[in-house]
């Protein structure tokens, strides 16, 4: 089953970069961004999630909270964290379960060799839980700006 647009988003749980269990529902009246990103650490990642640390505040500031996911352990996670100073929780999805949920593990090819990997995708969630936009094959530059503007204008 993958999330489609305008469906309610399922109820995951994941541990977080602040050691806690963390459910989707406990953010129930507020927007939510959950970007997916493949690898923490790596430079298109670390670009993408550097515009979401910039840009924290006037999400914030509009009732929304950024929730990044990897297939990254937790450890990794709270390095790339404390690096470079993100102010927003990282998810671990070792098993690709809430990938998966979310239609965003799939093959990809790197030097002549397939695996399967996170397509790089953001979701917007909106307060009542419901998908009401989404990017998949996300190219890194200007896609912060553009998640901003959706919220600015549609919720």
């Amino acid at each position: 089953m993958t999330v489609k647009l305008g469906e309610k988003a399922p109820d995951f749980q994941a541990v977080a970069t602040n050691g806690e269990i963390v459910r989707l529902s406990q953010f129930q009246g507020k927007n939510v961004v959950l970007y997916f990103y493949p690898k923490d650490m790596t430079p298109g990642c670390t670009t993408e999630a550097c515009d979401f640390r910039d840009a924290h505040e006037k999400f914030s500031e509009l009732n929304a909270v950024i929730l990044g996911v990897s297939t990254d352990p937790i450890e990794r996670h709270k390095r790339f964290m404390e690096k470079y100073d993100l102010p927003f929780l990282l998810l671990s999805d070792e098993d690709h379960r809430i990938a998966e949920t979310f239609g965003v593990w799939k093959p990809k090819k790197m030097f002549g060799k397939e695996y399967m990997g996170i397509e790089r995708s953001t979701f917007i969630i909106d307060r009542d839980q419901t998908v009401v936009k989404e990017w998949r094959k996300v190219k890194v530059k200007g896609h912060v700006e553009e998640a901003l503007s959706f919220i600015k204008e549609h919720l």
